[in-house]
């Protein structure tokens, strides 16, 4: 075989490597950009802002009141277009000095950072809510990653972190509406075996049992965490019922 015959196979490998080590670097690069994305807005969250959109089940719009720049991060550092007194916007996150919407700039659709002075607000204490909003999801959010329940949760939080009730009551009287979610509760507790390998020599296996550890009962009045009971067993722990600030509700 020639000295050519032998080369070409050479280049189509190194080609096919080469082309294979850009994509793997492509694919890294997308999915380390998408990790800095909340999901479901599509932007980066910056440090020290709050994603208003991951809040509140309802769209927040605000009124222009001012001609004022848009910038591309809430330290208002770079200027990418201007908008004009009366354009109504919808927020999508806040900082403490500016607010980041999506509407209408002079030339066209963006989505940017203003200054907060720059537009009207529903409620003149928008920003202080969403804040204790904020603190709240995270106190909830916590709860449920250690599947517990507190007082001022809501019936979907409770099922967020419990699952489904084993048994769920409900009942209308003047005062509004009150449940009742029932839970069993298991652990899995091991089970420790020694037994002997082929050569005598010990070795020891473990399996996990289903065991029924404690009952709860959630009682919630008009969709709130009103009272937890330990009926059974100690599920709350030693720590017993936590608190957490009840649901707030917007009037826009």
């Amino acid at each position: 075989m020639s000295r050519n015959e032998y080369s070409l196979p050479l280049v189509k490998a190194l080609s096919l490597l080469l082309l294979t080590v850009w994509l793997f670097g492509l694919c890294v690069t997308c999915t380390h950009g998408q990790s800095l994305r909340r999901p479901g807005t599509g932007l980066a969250q910056e440090p020290g802002t709050i994603q208003v959109e991951a809040l509140l089940t309802k769209p927040v719009f605000l009124k222009v009141v001012q001609d004022t720049p848009v910038y591309v991060s809430s330290r208002l550092d770079r200027a990418i277009g201007s908008m004009a007194p009366g354009t109504v916007v919808r927020l999508i996150a806040i900082s403490d000095q500016a607010y980041r919407v999506r509407g209408k700039a002079r030339h066209g659709e963006v989505s940017a950072w203003l200054p907060a002075v720059a537009v009207a607000t529903p409620d003149p204490q928008l920003v202080p809510h969403l804040k204790k909003l904020h603190e709240r999801q995270i106190k909830v959010e916590e709860m449920i990653a250690a599947r517990q329940v507190a007082l001022g949760m809501t019936g979907e939080e409770v099922q967020s972190s419990l699952g489904k009730p084993t048994r769920k009551s409900s009942k209308l009287n003047a005062s509004g509406k009150e449940e009742k979610l029932e839970y069993v509760i298991y652990e899995r507790v091991p089970q420790y075996q020694t037994s002997m390998d082929a050569f005598g020599r010990p070795f020891q296996t473990v399996t996990y049992l289903k065991m029924e550890t404690g009952n709860l009962t959630v009682t919630l009045k008009d969709n709130v965490v009103e009272s937890v009971e330990e009926t059974k067993g100690n599920p709350l722990g030693s720590g017993g019922v936590k608190i957490v600030p009840a649901p707030m509700i917007f009037g826009f």
